[in-house]
């Protein structure tokens, strides 16, 4: 199970590692380009997740029809071409074009899905938390040699990068990455509808959750290259000296997250504090009046931020049936990316019209907003799966099976011969609930 996780995550870290590496620079740099302003330029950091968001939950069904590998080999040549015209673009209107390029390969869903498929129930935390430890380092030296080279070859050359990265990654995708395993579902037609994922109260709750948390990011990532630059006057190839600490911090911070979240049921909590974190930051870089205190509001907002990574993708696959692993994901990352559009293209409109001090206050509004609506989710711990080899399954109780209060999902991977059953531990009893299923 590492192995196959280790590869999807590596292939989805090289993609992250060419958001992440122009994301550290590209508000500074687009304002300097033919036709910029500050709006335009918040429609840059954040306009490929407007794009991802029109296109996220149709990669994600389309994996679950064509299978995954197909799909992300399509979202990675059109994320290899945007870069391409992203790095040529000399106007603000040509970056444009190509950033909603770089969002048209939308396959973060579609590989997280995959992960899923390869994974039992019991493990995906540990799972997500690989995933999350391979963004993170991929992060981390982002934003580290993101301003570097940035600063000493062009940020053009940052684009090119990212283009030569979705091609390893095409290579790695079919050379180290197994196909995922054979499902039959057992649901009704009207289950299989897309529409089917917004029926959970779990998830939609989840979905808005997403969106706010991206929110952030876009506008964090908007707001410390033009503050650094524009207030402090701090060259591009010293940003790395503000984001290292701050990254290190937040990397940190994911590790009792984890373990609180998933082994304590305490997720509901942990998001609160990161929201907290989060809107405090805000107030910091935004009223801040040295680089000192600044940079301390960035440590704040990615020590918060990160809090969340180990548990958003492992909260919405456990409130997910099997069939709809790849729709729901697909309509989780489809909020986040429509939160880090419109927040990143509203920073730019604030900024344009007020200050960083306004966009700081808007931020405090979103985290309120935030805290309340997290504040009526339930914790999905208590939820457990048995895995039982088909042979010895009665199908003949299928039907009552699916009927039990208490069972969430079930379904039989082919691959490996075994019935899947998701159930609530406070209202049934394993040993029960396998006498049931057994043959007689």
């Amino acid at each position: 199970m590492i192995k196959k996780v280790w590869h999807l995550s590596l292939i989805i870290g090289l993609r992250f590692l060419g958001l992440f590496i122009v994301m550290s620079v590209l508000s500074a740099y687009a304002l300097n380009l033919e036709g910029a302003t500050p709006t335009l330029v918040g429609l840059a950091v954040g306009g490929y997740a407007l794009t991802q968001a029109a296109l996220q939950v149709p990669f994600g069904v389309l994996s679950d029809k064509i299978g995954r590998k197909k799909a992300i080999l399509i979202g990675l040549l059109i994320f290899a071409a945007g870069s391409v015209v992203a790095a040529v673009a000399d106007d603000i209107y040509t970056l444009l074009i190509g950033r909603f390029l770089q969002g048209a390969g939308a396959i973060g869903a579609v590989v997280i899905a995959m992960i899923s498929d390869h994974v039992k129930e019991e493990e995906r935390a540990h799972a997500m938390a690989v995933m999350g430890m391979v963004i993170a380092l991929a992060f981390t030296f982002a934003m580290v040699f993101g301003p570097i080279v940035g600063g000493l070859a062009g940020v053009p050359s940052l684009f090119y990068l990212t283009a030569a990265m979705a091609v390893l990654s095409i290579i790695l995708l079919f050379t180290i990455v197994p196909e995922s395993p054979k499902i039959t579902h057992n649901f009704s037609e009207e289950e299989a509808k897309v529409s089917s994922v917004f029926k959970d109260a779990d998830l939609k709750r989840m979905y808005v959750t997403f969106l706010f948390h991206s929110s952030t990011m876009a506008i964090a990532f908007f707001l410390i290259p033009m503050v650094l630059k524009h207030n402090f006057h701090l060259p591009l190839n010293e940003f790395w000296k503000i984001y290292l600490p701050a990254v290190i911090f937040g990397i940190l911070a994911m590790g009792p997250a984890a373990v609180f979240g998933e082994k304590y049921n305490k997720g509901k909590e942990i998001f609160l504090i990161s929201i907290a974190s989060i809107a405090l930051a805000f107030i910091l870089m935004g009223f801040a009046s040295s680089l000192w205190l600044f940079g301390v509001g960035v440590s704040l907002f990615f020590i918060g931020f990160n809090m969340f990574e180990p548990l958003l993708q492992s909260f919405v696959s456990k409130f997910a049936k099997a069939h709809q692993k790849g729709a729901a994901l697909g309509v989780a990352n489809t909020f986040a990316y429509i939160g880090m559009g419109v927040g990143a293209t509203l920073a730019g409109k604030i900024f344009e019209i007020s200050s960083a001090a306004g966009v700081a206050m808007a931020v405090l509004v979103i985290s309120i907003l935030w805290a309340i609506w997290i504040a009526g989710m339930r914790n999905p711990g208590l939820r457990a799966t048995i895995y039982l080899n088909k042979e010895l399954f009665d199908f003949d109780k299928l039907a009552e099976l699916r009927a039990k209060e208490g069972v969430t999902d079930t379904y039989i991977n082919e691959t490996e011969g075994i019935l899947v059953v998701k159930y609530d531990k406070e209202k049934l009893d394993e040993d029960e609930l396998r006498g049931f299923m057994l043959k007689r």
